[in-house]
């Protein structure tokens, strides 16, 4: 049986999970979540990283469609795009909800 297109991930949607399976990037989101817009300087505090491999990070969020940068003066500020986050929040409960009816329908199958 296959899922219906409703339930179907987006192909846009498979860049933003693959960009949130590093520990780093998501380490970076979750700065980015808590405390807004920050420089790379500012984001790179605390990492055991170079500041030119947080940017490699950031970009490669970038190109997901999570974070965007922009320039303010000589630093570049980066911070979340949302709706990008939200549209794989979306995926993440459909995918909830069908286990949740598959574990529904075992629970009846094996109670009958």
């Amino acid at each position: 049986m296959r899922p219906s297109s409703a339930r179907r991930p987006s192909k846009a949607s498979a860049p933003v999970f693959a960009a949130l399976g590093d520990e780093t990037r998501l380490q970076l989101v979750s700065r980015l979540c808590e405390r807004g817009p920050l420089s790379i300087a500012k984001l790179s505090a605390g990492f055991d990283v170079t500041r030119q491999a947080i940017t490699k990070h950031l970009h490669v969020l970038a190109d997901a469609g999570v974070v965007r940068g922009t320039r303010e003066g000589r630093e570049s500020v980066w911070e979340l795009e949302p709706h990008r986050l939200e549209a794989a929040r979306r995926h993440l409960d459909s995918i909830s909800k069908q286990w949740d009816e598959a574990l529904g329908r075992l629970k009846t199958f094996v109670e009958r």
